[in-house]
């Protein structure tokens, strides 16, 4: 054999030792990072990454994760179209949603067949508004949605990509089934109001998720064609120029509670995801005074919130809101966790204030027909995330929600005891 040959063959002998011996480049390949609005799209990056290289915790955490998305794979695809009656207009592609805490005061007859007037009862949910009405589906959406992106970007398996492509094109594209970008008619009150501004919060407390997920399969997920990016991108226009402009945006913008601080955040995210940044940070900016000053009291307590019945699920609902909205301002370089107000108020010291109750420590001493102690987890990790001391002391304390606490998966927070309202 000559020479070349004999080095041909040697060549090819170490090539083959090297590949066997070295895990391919493209086995840990830096997969892309979202574009997201609330979550960091590179920590997903680098969650990704530990996840390829065997981390057990995190294997732990995508176990439940799949879980839940395995859940929905054989479930909906739910459409706007199909409840039993249209919205008041007619239009069955507008959203319906009925007020969870109104009541009937008498009993349904021919002339009268809602039972009105009706009363508020509030934090006590009426199970009416669970039937006939949009409000379940599109929770339904939302969870779905966000679940199996999460899914899929961890684990590359095409079924999450392709379901969740199925729900969004369902509920938001397709022209037979698609929903109307606008919420005219959440929360109607039968006999009373068409539809309220106080409604926007059934998407408001939510949505923002799906504009992550959205985030996540435009990375490359299988079945999320170019069109299917456009037309939703100009779904969340529309819905934003809706919530901006429209009379109940307005409405719900000027809300004092947590109602105000939910519109900011979706408005934010809507607007960093839809490529108009600059609203996007004035937005986090005016929070400073607008919503953390008069909102949150100088020992950390929220007292618009323990006024409620529901303060404990109330306290961390705001929280939410507030948190996610300091996760999109690191995207616009507003740092809302260090801000404090005129009376030393703060993101960090209203997470505080939670944390005796949110670790055990103490029995919550407001109003609360339901206490879950797991609703803080979220929020407390947020802080911990954020720097705070005593949130970080207070993690392994921590109750976890139903399922499991999928934080290291997908780190921004969320209402774990959410009720509709």
């Amino acid at each position: 054999m000559s020479a070349r040959p004999r080095l041909g063959v040697l060549l090819a002998a170490v090539a083959t030792l090297t590949a066997v011996c070295v895990p391919s480049a493209a086995a840990h390949s830096a997969p892309a990072a979202p574009n997201t609005a609330v979550l960091d799209g590179t920590r997903l990056q680098q969650t990704k990454l530990r996840l390829d290289r065997g981390d057990p915790q995190l294997r732990r955490a995508l176990k439940q994760l799949t879980t839940r998305a395995d859940n929905w794979l054989h479930q909906g695809p739910w459409m706007v179209v199909d409840k039993p009656k249209p919205a008041p207009g007619g239009d069955v592609h507008d959203y319906l949603s009925q007020a969870p805490y109104w009541w009937a005061t008498t009993a349904p007859t021919a002339a009268n067949p809602w039972g009105c007037p009706y009363v508020q009862r509030d934090g006590q949910r009426n199970p009416e508004v669970d039937t006939g009405t949009d409000r379940q589906d599109v929770e339904k959406v939302f969870d779905s949605t966000y679940d199996l992106a999460l899914a899929w970007y961890y684990t590359g398996d095409k079924r999450y990509a392709h379901k969740a492509d199925q729900v969004l094109t369902t509920w938001f594209l397709d022209p037979a089934t698609k929903m109307n970008p606008n919420l005219n008619h959440a929360q109607f009150i039968p006999c009373k109001y068409d539809g309220r501004a106080i409604g926007i919060i059934d998407f408001s407390q939510s949505y923002t998720s799906v504009v992550d997920a959205l985030a996540i399969l435009g990375t490359g997920a299988p079945g999320w064609t170019r069109n299917d990016r456009t037309a939703m991108a100009g779904w969340n226009s529309d819905f934003l120029d809706w919530l901006k402009n429209g009379a109940f945006g307005k409405e719900e913008g000027a809300a004092a509670n947590n109602h105000g601080t939910f519109y900011d955040m979706q408005v934010a995210a809507l607007a960093y995801a839809t490529g108009d940044k600059a609203l996007a940070r004035r937005t986090v900016l005016d929070a400073r005074a607008k919503r953390i000053d008069p909102q949150i009291a100088g020992d950390g307590s929220q007292p618009q919130e323990l006024a409620r019945t529901r303060s404990w699920h109330y306290s961390t609902f705001d929280l939410v809101a507030y948190t996610r909205l300091a996760a999109i301002g690191r995207h616009v370089g507003v740092d809302l966790w260090s801000y404090q107000g005129p009376d030393g108020q703060g993101l960090l010291k209203a997470v505080d204030y939670l944390l005796p109750a949110a670790t055990g420590a103490a029995a919550w001493s407001h109003p609360e027909l339901e206490f879950y102690r797991y609703a803080a987890s979220d929020v407390v990790h947020a802080a911990a995330d954020a720097g705070d001391a005593r949130a970080k002391a207070a993690v392994p304390k921590l109750e976890a929600p139903p399922g499991g606490d999928l934080w290291a998966l997908r780190p921004a927070a969320e209402q774990l005891d959410s009720i509709a309202g």
